[in-house]
């Protein structure tokens, strides 16, 4: 990634529309052919944006700006939420970034500072949830991610699988 032209910052409360923006059109763009149309035609960038307004003073979310300020991606890590994965403690809770910016190493310089807010609050392994058919599921074996599981997801009335990735000891990873 040229540092140049993209800047990894951690989100502000006035990030939220852009951050809103970014969710939507990643989910239209990257879930179209997976997920139901008629879900994804009902995205809207106001409600996602009081969803980030409400998340944004509560959690390490990081945003990626190009050169002209936009964001272009996010991510949000923490905790591990469903109690379910033993020895699993971090979860990346959501990596997006926009399709015309895909492939440039935003979505590494994305998960390095999550990573680090991880293990700053003493954790050391981490997993994520993808949904099976979403090709970005490479992105987090080209990681060094190991499928340890596959749960079933309902998504506009459609059951989906999305495949558990797990890093036992994510201190490794950068």
């Amino acid at each position: 990634m040229d540092n140049d032209l993209y800047k990894i910052r951690k989100a502000v409360v006035t990030d939220a529309f852009g951050i809103a923006k970014v969710h939507v059109d990643s989910w239209k763009t990257t879930y179209a052919n997976i997920v139901p149309d008629e879900y994804l035609t009902s995205l809207s960038y106001e409600s996602r944006e009081q969803m980030w307004t409400n998340a944004i003073p509560h959690g390490d979310i990081y945003v990626a700006e190009n050169n002209g300020g936009e964001i272009v991606g996010f991510a949000k890590g923490g905790k591990e939420r469903s109690g379910k994965y033993k020895g699993y403690d971090g979860e990346l809770y959501a990596i997006y970034i926009l399709q015309d910016y895909q492939g440039k190493g935003i979505g590494t310089a994305l998960f390095k500072p999550i990573i680090n807010d991880i293990i700053e609050v003493g954790l050391n392994s981490m997993l994520v949830l993808v949904l099976e058919d979403n090709n970005s599921r490479k992105f987090y074996e080209s990681l060094g991610g190991r499928k340890i599981d596959t749960v079933e997801v309902e998504i506009g009335g459609k059951e989906l699988s999305e495949l558990v990735y797990g890093w036992e000891d994510i201190r490794t990873l950068f």
